[in-house]
């Protein structure tokens, strides 16, 4: 039976799904058959008046599973913006998966996903349900940047690269209450819970549970410099998430990179003295944003100056953002090449709309159900080349070699 939507953004009046919702409400007509839905029937028709278009409005909450089943017998892909997702988002990850619905989302939270994988990875298998996490900045930008730079060693060097490291070059965006709110209770738990805590610092935390090919990878932790980029770095915030999602990529396409594959991402933060130092306070402060947020008095404290739920950048800051990510990889041999990723608005929410809006595109038309089989996916390894052309035509996006 014909389902009569392609795509359904649920939590359509978050910060992102209203970003989200009006970038597809700009799509060619005809192109997309989609629903918006939320708990909010007020919030909804709010925002249906601002889209200025004729969308279907369906009442759903992540607390009501009938809700959500209701949801899946009427599309093809679900998307989620409904966070933290470790607190709302199983639910409809278990409707999806007993019902064979294709789902994304934009999960940063590792621990989160690994759950859901180890809970319901065998069952979507079961009911053809691909589930893909983490189809925001993290991680499409770093698991497409590796999976291009691979395709591209392969072609002209005739051998994949066992060694990737991605350097943030330059960024501006602001953050978000939402991202944030992801943040904290992700220490929150691994403060509570040594098993997430050891989880929470496993490279292969979501690497399947067979997935024996494993080494030491670097780590940018402080302040370094970096004699391949010939500048200063510090940690990147995202690494923790990314290079997870890489290593599962790499292990779900069966190491096609070699089993000594590493891979590390850090910041650029300049030459001379000023870049060490500028490393050094963006050390310094992720390490007090997350040892803040284990502790409830300081967590209260930082929830006080951070962005709240509902919070994030202007349109302006938005429209202004962007980011400039580069990828240099050696062969085993030796040989090296440089590629970058350019997004042209601010990464959380400007460019996260239009890349999770691909993505489930992506799931919806150019995915078929028998070319792949249902399961917990990442970008890279489901999407691939379908993807990124989707991408650089419609996301603002650019992937290119340069060395």
């Amino acid at each position: 039976m014909t389902k009569p939507y392609d795509v359904i953004v649920f939590g359509a009046t978050s910060f992102v799904g209203k970003i989200l919702s009006r970038y597809l409400a700009n799509q060619p007509a005809g192109t997309l058959r989609w629903a918006m839905a939320a708990r909010s029937q007020t919030k909804l028709d709010e925002l249906s008046g601002e889209l200025g278009v004729d969308v279907p409005l369906l009442i759903a909450d992540a607390s009501d599973e009938a809700s959500l089943q209701a949801l899946c017998a009427q599309t093809k892909v679900i998307i989620s913006t409904v966070g933290p997702y470790a607190l709302y988002g199983e639910p409809l990850v278990r409707a999806c998966v007993e019902t064979g619905t294709d789902y994304c989302d934009l999960t940063g939270e590792i621990q989160w996903a690994s759950r859901m994988i180890k809970r319901y990875g065998e069952a979507a298998k079961v009911s053809g349900a691909r589930i893909v996490h983490c189809c925001g900045f993290d991680s499409i930008p770093s698991d497409l940047g590796v999976h291009f730079l691979q395709q591209e060693a392969q072609s002209s060097l005739g051998e994949p690269c066992n060694s990737v490291k991605m350097r943030v070059w330059k960024i501006r965006g602001g953050a978000s209450g939402g991202t944030v709110a992801s943040l904290m209770n992700a220490v929150k738990e691994a403060k509570a819970d040594p098993a997430v805590r050891r989880e929470m610092t496993d490279p292969y935390a979501i690497c399947p549970a067979d997935d024996y090919k494993r080494v030491r990878q670097p780590n940018v932790q402080g302040v370094q410099f970096d004699a391949d980029f010939k500048r200063w770095v510090g940690p990147f915030v995202m690494a923790t998430v990314n290079t997870r999602v890489v290593h599962r990529s790499h292990a779900l396409q069966g190491h096609p990179w070699g089993e000594g594959f590493t891979y590390d991402e850090a910041m650029c933060t300049g030459v001379g003295a000023k870049g060490a130092i500028t490393a050094g306070v963006v050390a310094a402060g992720i390490a007090g944003v997350m040892i803040g947020s284990a502790f409830s008095p300081t967590r209260a404290l930082l929830g006080k100056v951070l962005p709240s739920p509902g919070e994030g950048p202007s349109p302006d800051e938005q429209e202004n953002g962007f980011y400039d990510l580069r990828f240099i990889g050696r062969t085993a041999s030796g040989k090296s090449l440089s590629v970058k990723v350019f997004g042209d608005r601010d990464p959380g929410y400007g460019s996260t709309g239009k890349m999770l809006a691909q993505a489930a595109m992506c799931l919806a038309f150019d995915t078929p159900k028998t070319e792949f089989e249902g399961g917990f996916w990442t970008p890279a390894s489901l999407f691939g080349e379908r993807l990124i052309s989707r991408l650089t035509a419609h996301a603002g996006l650019r992937f290119e070699r340069i060395a």
